[in-house]
């Protein structure tokens, strides 16, 4: 029997002393719980997706230091014990996704990654050379070969390392999070199984890096595809499962979560580690009285705790009551710093210097802006003060359309749901409530009033668009889907919002290009996998 210990863990990516500290934690505990081979996440030394430092030829140098001195310390801590483990390699003027095995304090032999992901947010070919030959090593008795991630993906590399002679495929991976993917995963190591009668044990990187949120969710199928150990997602742990004869036995089965509790995770998870990976001392929020921001909060709180988290609420004029009074309830609910800075001097004092300049001039959206750009500018200030970052409160559906304000509600720092529609706005709302122990969280006034920027008297945000299950249908198909409008229309939506959505989507990219960094929790968000030109004359097919 070979016993295989899994090790989900979170890796920051660039601190390679840390995350050797990380791999032998592991490994120790892997040792005392009887394994003899611990798997760890793709290019776990280095973290994922290092980007651009890929470039630098001194970056190949400290990771193999720290990988021979992993080798060392894992032979004096845990010997005996085989680690696999992902690092970028620079080897004969190439570079590589690399997975090492050591054995003994060696370094024994080192698989290369076949299949070098170009699309979504992977720039793999840009990095590195793809890999050719299957590696395939004796542990235990048990015949085990190395595939890497996006190897699993289509055919080809699993089916060399089965003609080599494995039995059992171990994959390494950095597989981001988009809602519901772990059941992708599974089904595509499935097909693999069944194509090439091995098992297969899939371990995957948990944790938050810029954009991107991994979500572990590692697991393992026996040789018939049945999956035997599944982990939590978004929880550091050391899975076990034991092998013998393409047979599996596990006690470590998560269940799976809802579509919203994995959505919420996932902003959680990304606030904290954006936060505290990047060193800073909390975060600033702007709250409005409305369900974005109210629903920002929680996420904030939840990741980082209250003492951490300062709200400040800015009314103007046109600023409803209700909207203090739901406001004051959730501070008092969350015990975070809270402030009230109102914002009409600052009105005034505009207006009286821009009126000259405006002399026979209408009001009309500028005016409003100056509200969000008077509230952006405060913001600011405070977190120059404090050192705490400001998370800004745009939900997808808006950034969609422009429905939001260069330096104004889009000054900050991280676009918590930057990636969350609307819709699914109102849901996470409703689920964060269901996780209070007495009254909810977030008020019912926030959740059932009509959406409102309350930059003008009486102003609801339907007034300049559709109603968000049709604008966040239409989104979704043009901007995920790659449909075109003709087909948009075709599928039932009404042709005047869809050409009203993709030309406020198509003209909106200047100010998109402009905004903060943002959680992804979809299979597109608006960030590395989408890079539409700013200045653009295609003619959408109607």
């Amino acid at each position: 029997m070979l016993r295989i210990a899994v090790a989900q863990f979170n890796a920051t990516v660039g601190d390679l002393t840390g995350n050797v500290e990380r791999i032998l934690v592991r490994a120790i505990e892997a040792k005392a719980r009887g394994a003899h081979l611990l798997l760890t996440p793709e290019l776990a030394l280095c973290g994922y997706p290092p980007e651009d430092l890929l470039l630098r030829p001194d970056f190949y140098r400290a990771s193999r230091h720290a990988l021979e001195a992993l080798a060392v310390r894992a032979a004096e801590q845990a010997p005996g014990l085989t680690l696999v483990v992902g690092h970028p390699e620079e080897h004969e003027g190439c570079c590589y996704n690399a997975a090492t095995v050591i054995e003994n304090g060696s370094l024994r032999a080192t698989y290369r990654k076949n299949r070098l992901p170009n699309y979504d947010v992977f720039d793999e070919k840009r990095y590195f050379t793809a890999g050719e030959q299957p590696l395939v090593l004796d542990v235990g008795g048990v015949r085990c070969g190395i595939n890497i991630c996006a190897d699993i993906w289509e055919p080809g590399a699993a089916e060399r390392a089965a003609a080599a002679g494995a039995e059992l495929l171990l994959v390494l991976n950095a597989s981001p999070l988009h809602l519901e993917k772990h059941r992708q995963r599974v089904h595509v190591l499935r097909e693999r199984v069944a194509a090439t009668g091995m098992a297969a044990v899939y371990c995957n990187l948990v944790g938050g890096q810029d954009e991107l949120v991994f979500d572990g969710a590692s697991f393992a199928l026996d040789a018939r595809g049945e999956c035997r150990m599944r982990l939590a997602q978004f929880d550091e742990t050391l899975g076990i499962v034991d092998y013998l004869d393409g047979l599996m036995t596990s006690h470590d089965y998560a269940a799976e979560l809802s579509a919203e509790a994995e959505a919420y995770r996932a902003l959680v998870v990304g606030v904290r580690d954006y936060i505290g990976k990047s060193g800073f001392k909390g975060a600033l929020i702007g709250l409005s009285g409305g369900i974005d921001s109210a629903l920002t909060l929680c996420v904030a709180v939840d990741a980082l705790g209250a003492e951490k988290v300062h709200a400040v609420m800015m009314p103007s004029p046109y600023t409803a009551q209700m909207s203090l009074d739901d406001s004051r309830e959730m501070i008092r609910q969350l015990g975070c710093t809270y402030n009230e800075i109102a914002i009409e001097p600052a009105m005034r004092v505009y207006g009286e210097m821009l009126d000259p300049l405006f002399a026979g001039m209408a009001a009309d959206t500028t005016e409003e802006n100056i509200q969000a750009r008077i509230r952006g500018n405060l913001l600011m200030a405070l977190s120059n003060k404090t050192g705490k970052l400001v998370l800004t409160t745009g939900n997808k559906s808006e950034m969609a359309v422009g429905y939001c304000t260069l330096y104004g509600d889009m000054a900050g720092g991280f676009a918590v749901i930057k990636d969350v529609y609307k819709t699914l706005v109102y849901r996470l709302s409703r689920y964060r409530n269901t996780l209070c122990s007495g009254a909810p969280v977030i008020p019912e006034n926030i959740i059932v009033r009509p959406p409102s920027a309350e930059l003008k008297p009486d102003q609801k945000d339907q007034d300049s668009l559709p109603d968000y299950e049709i604008l966040d249908a239409i989104v979704r198909a043009y901007m995920e889907e790659d449909r075109s409008p003709r087909e948009i229309i075709a599928a039932g939506l009404p042709e005047a919002d869809v050409r009203k959505v993709v030309r406020l989507l198509r003209i909106a990219e200047y100010k998109r290009r402009q905004a903060p960094v943002g959680i992804r929790i979809t299979p597109r968000g608006f960030g590395k996998d989408w890079r539409y030109p700013i200045t653009n004359r295609y003619a959408d097919e109607y």
